[in-house]
């Protein structure tokens, strides 16, 4: 089959390899009808995730067509069409049983090599490194599905491909952290990154009841459909100092939540701070940049709540921890819980709550896949989300 393939930083091409086969009882085969270039693969792209190794296939976001069954999946038949967990979860294990899926105990073959980073060990995860399991990912014309009795759910007819597929991550994961944010009726929400899952973080934060969403980001498409979807905007380009800019607008108090939509790779230019992060990241010094963390942890008024479902891989420096503990701060963190959301998120969509397919910005074939990686993250022709046909 024919896989966007991994081999080095900044070097990904499209491949002949081996097609999966079913390992397991519980494995299924789909044959990928969409998939979706996600802004964590771009932390692939750019190095920064450790543990990847030249050949590793790539890609977390996946639906399609059931192809192959193992012997113990009895909830699907050949021919379903189904939308895939990035999330790899056994649905039986402490963490399951509490809904935490993106905790498995269970799915993470190179669990030893997690801990040592992290202290215990995530689930297992699609085309993410083999620190998270060495999974191949979707950005191919098949995939093994692990788990399939617990991770796919199937799409109905009256739902397209466009709408469907971002069951698999980002509308979860914008949505998980809207609910993160402990938003109550009529606050006012500020998220950092107008990227394909902050756009879903502000439709979701109105969704739960946001009386007013200000999202912050430079790229003029995403500013623009930031406003679509109902939020102010700032431009980070033109203001010349966020924190205040955002006092400004909520009379001194701060917003009474804040959500770091963007994670490691944060802007490295205009404050001081965010220039030093990427100085020291280039040096090897720190491995994530962590400004937006820092201005959404000062931003945030007084016994907020900070969500962050932007991604961060090892370590950052200057938290300002005393800023997070006397203004008495939440912090909630995560990867996505997506088997606890699909069903749900699935049925607004159906219910016309929400269209997803809103955010494609980029249809294009697989054989694209590397060209397009390059012009999303170099943030060229417009790029927001690309969806890629096998």
């Amino acid at each position: 089959m024919r896989a966007l393939v991994w081999h080095g930083k900044g070097d990904v091409r499209v491949d002949t390899v081996k097609d999966p086969e079913i390992q397991h009882p519980r494995d299924a085969i789909i044959k990928v009808t969409a998939c979706a270039i996600c802004g964590s693969d771009l932390h692939l792209l750019d190095g920064y995730q450790p543990t990847m190794q030249a050949g590793d296939i790539l890609g977390h976001e996946n639906m399609g067509e059931v192809v192959a069954l193992g012997s113990e999946v009895t909830n699907l038949k050949i021919g379903d069409r189904v939308v895939v967990p990035f999330t790899i979860s056994c649905g039986d294990c402490f963490f399951c049983r509490k809904g935490l899926f993106s905790a498995c105990e269970r799915t993470n073959p190179n669990a030893e090599m997690a801990i040592k980073a992290m202290g215990h060990s995530p689930a297992g995860l699609f085309g993410f490194s083999h620190m998270l399991g060495g999974y191949c990912g979707g950005q191919a014309e098949y995939l093994r599905v692990p788990m399939a009795d617990i991770g796919p759910i199937k799409v109905p007819d009256s739902v397209t491909d466009e709408q469907a597929l971002f069951l698999s991550d980002i509308f979860p994961t914008g949505y998980m952290a809207a609910e993160n944010a402990q938003i109550e009726p009529g606050d006012t929400v500020a998220i950092w990154g107008c990227g394909p899952v902050g756009q879903f973080a502000i439709r979701s934060a109105l969704i739960l009841g946001a009386g007013r969403v200000i999202a912050i980001d430079e790229v003029p498409e995403r500013l623009l459909m930031a406003q679509a979807g109902g939020a102010e905007t700032i431009d980070f380009s033109e203001t010349e100092n966020v924190y205040d800019e955002l006092q400004f607008r909520t009379k001194g108090r701060g917003p009474d939540s804040c959500i770091d939509a963007v994670g490691a790779e944060a802007s490295g230019h205009g404050s001081f701070d965010a220039v030093l992060d990427k100085t020291k990241a280039a040096v090897g010094l720190a491995t994530d940049r962590i400004h937006v963390l820092r201005e959404a942890i000062m931003s945030c008024r007084m016994g907020g709540t900070v969500s962050i479902p932007g991604v961060y891989v090892g370590m950052g420096d200057k938290v300002p921890l005393g800023a997070m503990m006397n203004k008495g701060l939440t912090i909630k963190t995560g990867q996505t819980h997506v088997q606890a959301y699909t069903a749900p998120l699935l049925a607004r969509i159906e219910a016309g709550d929400i269209d997803p397919s809103f955010v494609v910005t980029h249809p294009a074939s697989l054989e694209d896949a590397p060209e397009m990686y390059k012009k999303f993250r170099d943030k060229e022709d417009g790029v927001i989300k690309v969806v890629l046909r096998p």
